[in-house]
């Protein structure tokens, strides 16, 4: 449906507005979390496979070396470099290619490979490796070998960062999020054909800056920390796409909208026309949705989980003192919520160079009694 311009008044009046506080959580534990993994070092997703199969996504914004992307073995409680040490062993010098140089989220799609979202640069805030180093790696888990690498030089900016992948599987796209230069980037999966959208929009764009345990973050710099277009999910129906900046505000736009955009240059510049609000977020780490189209928002700054209904409204899913910066959710097989909680904003990028991040972290589960979403992964 296409927006007059009083709701587009209301759209730009919902993105300057933040949703209840912003002060830390002090309050109680709360006892339907489970523990599922500890670690000494920050882990910003994870992706499960019906079989039991765990894979795990190192921040390395501790300042720790090794592999980025990871197995988990329960019996042993460690983790082995995914899909294998060389594609994990990228120094300068080496082809970005074929290496994965910063990855920044992952998942496993519709298809059962596990994709991986490489940014391209070496480190957050270093130049985009332009052309070869920012890409899609797709993994058999089945051979446990690199399937398909597309390319998205052609899409990205040497100042993107670009940041996670959702699927639309009945018209072979992938949709993804550039949180470094504000836009978003449809992927023609069969061809590897791309398409940048929305660019410095206001629903892509940050109108604050990031806010994490009641305090608003800052650059290396010095700077406030701005990330553009982050969060994202698709409905299970295959309708809507959800997407918001990490600060919050959480805009809707009809797919058809966008797959037509990618052949369509001019529906391309009138996109902004098609999108509408949705939800008045908090600063998020991360979202995940289920099978019945309710979208979970992880509150950066409250330690809460909040819960969106598919009417848009919300209620309070879980808060806890131990959920600090819940990044990118992931919802199993079993009906349970994965909730990473990296500590990301102490981090070493955010604390003008020093590493506070307090071990151990922990992934933390709480039933749903809800699966995924059939087109969000398998």
């Amino acid at each position: 449906m296409k927006l007059n311009a009083l709701t587009s008044s209301l759209l730009a009046l919902a993105l300057g507005v933040r949703q209840g506080s912003t002060q830390t959580f002090t309050g109680p534990e709360d006892g339907r979390l489970q523990i599922a993994l500890t670690t000494e070092n920050p882990i910003n997703g994870v992706a499960t496979t019906p079989e039991g199969r765990l894979f795990v996504l190192y921040a390395r914004v501790d300042g720790s070396k090794g592999p980025q992307v990871a197995e988990w073995d329960y019996a042993t409680n460690t983790s082995t470099a995914y899909p294998s040490e060389e594609w994990n062993n990228y120094t300068m010098g080496k082809d970005p290619a074929t290496h994965l140089v910063r990855i920044n989220s992952m998942r496993i799609g519709p298809d059962g490979l596990l994709w991986l979202v490489d940014v391209g640069s070496p480190a957050f805030g270093a130049p985009v490796i332009l052309p070869e180093g920012p890409k899609l790696v797709a993994v058999n888990l089945t051979t446990n070998e690199v399937q398909t690498v597309l390319n998205m030089g052609n899409a990205t900016l040497a100042i993107s960062l670009l940041d996670d992948v959702r699927f639309h599987p009945s018209s072979g796209k992938a949709y993804l999020t550039d949180a470094g230069a504000p836009a978003l980037i449809l992927c023609d999966l069969a061809t590897g054909d791309t398409r940048r959208v929305l660019i410095d929009d206001a629903s892509t764009g940050a109108y604050m800056p990031i806010s994490a345990e009641g305090s608003l973050l800052h650059a290396p710099d010095g700077s406030f920390q701005r990330i553009y277009a982050d969060q994202h999910e698709v409905s299970p129906d295959g309708k809507w796409y959800y997407y918001q900046p990490a600060n919050g505000g959480m805009s809707r736009i009809e797919t058809k909208y966008l797959d037509q955009a990618f052949y369509n240059s001019t529906l391309s510049q009138i996109l902004p026309s098609y999108r509408e609000p949705y939800a008045l977020t908090p600063s998020t780490g991360g979202t995940a949705i289920d099978a019945d189209g309710n979208i979970y928002t992880s509150d950066t700054d409250s330690q809460r989980i909040i819960k969106i209904h598919t009417n848009g409204t919300k209620t309070l899913l879980v808060q806890d003192p131990r959920l600090l910066w819940v990044d990118a959710m992931w919802v199993g097989s079993d009906g349970r919520l994965w909730m990473p909680a990296c500590q990301l904003n102490r981090g070493i990028p955010f604390q003008n160079g020093t590493n506070r991040v307090v071990p151990p972290l922990h992934v933390f589960t709480i039933d749903l009694s809800c699966g995924p979403s059939p087109i969000d992964h398998a």
